[in-house]
């Protein structure tokens, strides 16, 4: 791994101009209904979270959509109409879409890369905030039903706080249970209840309460699997994934996971845990860590143990050799199985972990999409840079090559940097499919804040790729995603949804008083 990441966090020192994309997207592949949802961080250094759904025309224009945001420098704002926009999609995939609303942050401009006319990663690419998120074809007329797990994450009080847990919606509410860790302190297998009411709303109406948190959200919907919140409240800026929990086992085999978190000092760590199917997390899986920047030389060897603890919830516990805690609440889900660290060492960790298909390979002729998001050190000690990254490239089958497209905004002090030359080179999967790739970004005179970025991602199916960023200037996490334009949105949205890790907020200020711009 180290041969393939040494020529990252620098840029080539020379001006090149951007490779000319290729590809069949247009205009076309954005039609119709999309849930988009980014968190991250504001030009104060603060945290922010927004949830909201635009309408596509098919040939560039936004016809209307509704916007919740909730930024620690304004009270929330629910459910505030999106009057009109535009959009470009380029022949690669990647493109921009400008929001008009009539909220004190006045247009949002959103870039993004599209893996399929379904689905697509993306970012906030304004001076308003640096953030990253998912946008989704949305279904008509969804109610939800039946039984979802969830992750969410952000803000609570002044503390960066995430929780997991699960609910069955039922005529008379919500029940089920939370896991909250909020600033390194657990409130593990706490009973849930409240209700789920469906929105955008002006007066949103879901309310969670378990173990003495009790947080108001709006819910959108994107089918009857997936589902959007966004804490609509005065006591922070939690936002999140809800899917639908149609199995309380865990996965038997190879799981490839992320997670992200860190309470003095950003963390993340990725790798494949390997599951008997008798308890037992075997000693054949491994992980990757990127510790504040500091970088394991080599994948680390772990072992540990899993029960069921709860109706759809599991433990992790009695971990060996692991870096990133000794106990987890997890939770199976249809977007992934929902870690949260709750062993009480002081420690946050949170993220997902995917079964492998069996064959999966790495470097198909399409091209892929990719969202990058997390800190950057440069800044010094104790002042950390959100970072956020679209990109796209494409992969040399028959070599070890990657080019492609990148563009970059960052918080506080950052201004949207776009279509930088990615290049750079790949080290195939090995057999495990963890594999490396090791990109330049721009030049000296115009590039990214790294430079570029050295990731090592985890095969999953072949179409997506969660990675974390093994660079020691920066500390993020990540998936990239094969794209395939030719797919309709009927046709992508029968496909299996993914929880998207985001790297926790910290806060640099705490909540002012509720007082508009």
């Amino acid at each position: 791994m180290l041969a393939v990441l040494a020529g990252c966090g620098g840029s080539s020192g020379t001006a090149n101009p951007v490779a000319p994309p290729s590809g069949g997207f247009s205009n076309s592949n954005l039609n119709g209904p999309y849930v988009f949802s980014i968190s991250g961080t504001d030009v104060n250094g603060t945290p922010f979270a927004m949830v909201g759904t635009f309408t596509a025309n098919g040939s560039g224009g936004i016809t209307g959509g509704t916007l919740d945001i909730n930024d620690l420098s304004t009270a929330p704002i629910p459910n505030s109409p999106i009057s009109k926009g535009s959009y470009n999609v380029g022949v690669d995939g990647r493109g921009i879409a400008t929001l008009q609303t009539t909220t004190p942050f006045g247009s949002i401009i959103v870039d993004f890369v599209l893996q399929n006319g379904s689905h697509g990663l993306v970012t906030e690419f304004d001076s308003n905030a640096s953030g990253s998120g998912t946008l989704d074809a949305q279904t008509a007329g969804v109610t939800p039903t039946g039984s979802y797990a969830f992750s969410f994450s952000g803000l609570y009080g002044n503390s960066s706080t995430a929780t997991v847990g699960n609910f069955a919606i039922g005529s008379g509410g919500a029940t089920g249970l939370e896991d909250f860790n909020s600033g390194g302190i657990p409130y593990p297998n706490e009973s849930l209840t409240g209700s789920v009411v469906l929105g955008p709303s002006a007066t949103p109406a879901t309310q969670l309460a378990a173990g003495g948190f009790t947080i108001i959200y709006d819910v959108y919907a994107i089918d009857a699997a997936h589902l959007k919140f966004i804490e609509m409240d005065a006591n922070g800026t939690i936002s999140g994934d809800a899917f639908s929990q149609t199995s309380t086992a865990m996965p038997s085999g190879t799981l490839a996971f992320t997670l992200v978190g860190g309470v003095t000092a950003p963390v993340a760590a990725g790798g494949f845990m390997v599951t008997d199917g008798a308890g037992n997390i075997t000693t054949a899986s491994t992980e990757d860590v990127n510790n504040a920047g500091s970088v394991s030389p080599m994948p680390i060897s772990f072992s540990a143990q899993y029960a069921a603890a709860g109706t759809g919830r599991l433990t992790l516990t009695n971990f060996s050799g692991f870096f990133g805690g000794t106990g987890y609440a997890a939770y199976p889900s249809s977007g992934g199985l929902l870690l949260l660290e709750v062993d009480g060492s002081g420690g946050m960790m949170v993220g997902a972990a995917y079964a492998q298909t069996a064959g999966a390979t790495f470097a198909a002729s399409q091209g892929y999409g990719l969202n990058l998001s997390g800190s950057n050190l440069s800044a010094g000690a104790g002042a950390l840079v959100e970072v956020d990254d679209i990109a796209e490239f494409s992969a040399v089958s028959s070599g070890t090559t990657v080019t492609g497209v990148t563009d970059e905004n960052f918080a506080p002090g950052g201004a949207p940097n776009s279509s930088l030359k990615l290049s750079g080179t790949y080290g195939p999967p090995d057999s495990n499919g963890r594999g490396q790739i090791a990109a330049n970004a721009g030049n000296t005179t115009n590039g990214t804040l790294n430079g570029g970025f050295g990731i090592t991602f985890y095969t999953l199916d072949g179409t997506t790729f969660p990675f974390i960023e093994s660079d020691s200037g920066q500390v993020a996490a990540g998936v990239f995603v094969l794209q395939t334009a030719s797919a309709s949105s009927s046709a992508a949205l029968a496909k299996s949804h993914m929880f998207m890790v985001q790297p926790l907020v910290r806060p640099r200020v705490a909540r002012q008083k509720q007082k508009q711009k």
